[in-house]
C-alpha cells in the first residue's frame, strides 16, 4: 500500500473573518482528507483591519497579534486533526501563509515590502509538526509582487489541454489564473472582491455578509459612483499587479462617495460595489483572450448567486461555474494550496511563477520551522 503525504493547509484572508484548514493528501494528485474552519472572534478581526493602515503604537501591536494568530493557528490544526484522527507525526509538514496585515508590492509609494503575521514558531511548538511560512517575501525579494501566488497550485492541478480555463479566486480581493490550453499560465489581482460589500453591509445591517447578494439584489447600480470607482489607477494597471485592504477599504469608498453631489441609498451602494467587482474582474477575463473559456470560481464569491448571475452577464462568451464541477469545494482551494506550496518548499522546488508575480526568476519560497 502506498504510503500518504500528507501535509496541512492554513489560510486567513483579506476578510479576516476565519482560518481555514484543510488536510491534504500530495501523493498524487491533492486529494482533501479533511477541513476545518475556526471562526476568529470579532475583536482579532478589528485588531487585524486595524494594522492594515498606518497607525500609533504598530509594533506592540502587531507583536501581540502575532503571537495569538500564531496560537490560533496551531489550534486549527489540532482541531482538524483531532476531528479526522491523525496523528501529528503522520503529517509531513504545515504551510500557513499567516495573515497578511500589509501588502506594498514593487511601486508603491510606501517602498515594497509585504508582512503576513501568525508566529510559525509557535505552530510548529504547539503542533510538533515542521510548519513552513513566510510565503511572500521570496518572491519579493526576486523582484516580484509577492503574490498571487496560488496560480501555481492552479496550473498543477486545473490545467487543461483541451479548454482554455480561468480560474477565478473571489476572496476579500479578487485574482484570476489564466491557463490557456496553449502557452504559458499567467494571473493577477483584478481588484476588491467582497472586501467591500462585506464592509458595507456590516455597517447598515450589522450581518458579516450579504448571503447570496440578497440585499445588493434589491438596489440599483449608481452608475455615478461606478464610474468613479472604477477611475482608480490600480484597474488600468498591466500585469502582474497584486493589491490589498491597503488600496481598498472603507475610506477608499468613502472619499469617492463624498466627491457625488448627494448621497445613493445605501442599497444602492451595495449593488454598485457588487457591479464595481463583478465589472472588474470581466473586464480583466475579457482582456485575456477574445476565445471561449471555462471560468472557475472559487472563494466565498463562489456562493453570491447574485454575484454568479452578473458574471455570466458580463462575460457572455464564456461558462461560469464553481470550481465544485472540478470536483474541489470552492471554500477550501486557498488552504490546500499552501499545503502544496509547503510540499514544494520542502521538496526544495519552486512555488511561484514569473509571469504570474513578476518575479526575475522562479525561487523555493518560505522558511521552514522545523518540529
Amino acid at each position: 500500500m502506498t504510503q500518504r503525504q500528507l501535509y496541512i493547509g492554513l489560510m486567513s484572508g483579506t476578510s479576516a473573518d476565519a482560518i481555514d484548514v484543510a488536510l491534504v493528501d500530495l501523493q498524487f494528485s491533492p486529494k482533501l482528507i479533511a477541513q476545518h474552519s475556526l471562526p476568529l472572534p470579532y475583536k482579532i478581526q478589528q485588531q487585524i483591519h486595524a494594522l492594515s493602515l498606518p497607525d500609533e503604537n504598530e509594533i506592540d501591536r502587531m507583536c501581540a497579534l502575532d503571537t495569538e494568530l500564531g496560537q490560533l493557528f496551531a489550534q486549527a490544526s489540532l482541531d482538524l486533526l483531532s476531528k479526522a484522527k491523525i496523528a501529528n507525526h503522520d503529517v509531513v509538514a504545515i504551510g500557513s501563509h499567516g495573515q497578511t496585515i500589509r501588502h506594498r508590492p514593487p511601486g508603491s509609494i510606501q517602498g515594497t515590502f509585504t508582512l503576513q503575521i501568525g508566529d510559525p514558531n509557535l505552530i510548529a511548538e504547539l503542533t510538533g509538526i515542521t510548519t513552513v511560512a513566510d510565503f511572500r517575501r521570496r518572491d519579493m525579494a526576486a523582484g516580484g509582487q509577492g503574490a498571487p501566488l496560488v496560480p501555481a497550485f492552479h496550473q498543477a492541478v486545473f490545467k487543461s489541454q483541451k479548454h482554455d480555463r480561468v480560474i477565478l479566486n473571489i476572496g476579500g480581493m479578487a485574482n484570476i489564473t489564466w491557463l490557456p490550453a496553449e502557452g504559458k499560465t499567467s494571473g493577477f489581482d483584478t481588484g476588491p472582491g467582497n472586501v467591500l460589500m462585506d464592509n458595507w453591509v456590516q455597517t447598515h445591517l450589522n450581518k458579516s455578509y450579504d448571503a447570496n447578494g440578497d440585499w445588493a439584489s434589491t438596489g440599483s447600480v449608481n452608475p455615478e459612483l461606478l464610474n468613479l470607482l472604477l477611475s482608480d489607477a490600480f484597474f488600468s494597471l498591466p500585469a502582474p499587479k497584486s493589491t490589498g485592504r491597503e488600496n481598498f477599504n472603507r475610506t477608499w469608498l468613502d472619499n469617492h462617495l463624498h466627491i457625488l453631489p448627494s448621497q445613493p441609498a445605501a442599497v444602492d451602494v451595495q449593488a454598485t460595489l457588487l457591479e464595481l467587482t463583478a465589472t472588474s474582474i470581466a473586464t480583466s477575463i475579457n482582456q485575456l483572450s477574445p476565445a471561449k473559456k471555462e471560468i472557475f470560481v472559487c472563494g466565498g464569491g463562489a456562493y453570491n448567486t447574485r454575484l454568479m448571475q452578473r458574471l455570466a452577464n458580463l462575460l457572455t462568451n464564456s461558462t461560469v461555474m464553481s470550481t465544485s464541477a472540478l470536483g474541489v469545494d470552492p471554500q477550501w482551494i486557498e488552504a490546500m494550496a499552501f499545503a502544496w506550496l509547503a510540499q514544494q518548499t520542502m521538496h526544495r522546488k519552486s512555488g511561484n511563477l514569473r509571469a504570474v508575480t513578476g518575479a526575475n526568476r522562479e525561487v523555493i519560497l518560505g522558511g521552514v520551522y522545523y518540529a
